[in-house]
């Protein structure tokens, strides 16, 4: 209720006012600004007023998170998507650990994939990378023994002539980790256009020395499964890839 005085604009009679008190602050994307912001993290006790004056409590408001640079306040989810500089580097990481999945898979005797790999690999942000990098990596990976039972033993080996033991391949189920680890958290805020996209770079990679073999294929539906495609969708993407430009 407001009154209006005789030389002033209108003043609250009786109403609810929230004082704020900031509890944290950091980086967020903002989406009034459309872009990363400082926030801050703010609690708020809500009391009845009446001519200015405080009277009755009237409980807690909050937690918010509120802009620094357009006051926008947003409930605590907003902290959830990730700011535009974690965003690109989540995506880096993503093509990169697909990348070295699919050459685990199939194998790094080919230039044609080694090129096709480092390609997309670079085009993702790691501009440096180099053929080396990436079998020195790989080579890494099949060291570590410390893994469950592989995935990727089907193939009948490593990608690269090495049979498995057992059937069981560390490196392949150690990518098998890597990949679920990389491309879940990032699978949420992209389009389906985006995951898309990303499990067609690791196809091409595939396909740059030929037909997918069996492991290829397995490692990417589990692209596919970990970038929440469904199965039919995947089968459609590989089915229509084409081999990376030369």
């Amino acid at each position: 209720m407001y009154a209006r005085g005789r030389s002033g604009p209108d003043r609250c009679v009786v109403g609810v006012r929230t004082v704020w008190r900031t509890v944290g602050d950091g980086e967020f994307y903002c989406p009034g600004c459309g872009g990363d912001r400082n926030y801050r993290r703010r609690t708020g006790r809500r009391r009845l007023v009446a001519f200015g004056v405080p009277l009755l409590p009237r409980g807690p408001a909050g937690p918010i998170v509120e802009c620094t640079a357009c006051r926008t306040r947003y409930g605590m989810d907003v902290l959830d998507h990730p700011t535009t500089t974690r965003f690109s580097a989540m995506l880096r990481d993503a093509v990169h650990t697909v990348a070295l999945a699919v050459l685990a898979a199939g194998g790094t005797e080919a230039r044609t994939v080694r090129r096709a790999a480092v390609g997309a690999v670079r085009a993702a942000g790691f501009v440096d990378c180099s053929e080396e990098q990436l079998i020195t990596l790989i080579e890494a990976l099949a060291a570590d023994t410390g893994r469950l039972p592989g995935m990727y033993a089907g193939g009948g080996g490593l990608g690269d002539g090495t049979p498995c033991r057992d059937g069981f391949d560390p490196r392949g189920t150690a990518l098998a980790i890597e990949l679920h680890e990389a491309l879940e958290p990032l699978a949420p805020h992209l389009a389906p256009a985006g995951r898309e996209a990303i499990l067609l770079q690791g196809a091409r990679i595939a396909l740059a020395d030929g037909p997918y073999r069996p492991a290829e294929r397995e490692v990417l539906a589990t692209v596919g499964r970990a970038l929440l495609l469904c199965p039919e969708d995947t089968d459609r993407l590989l089915a229509g890839a084409r081999p990376a430009a030369s």
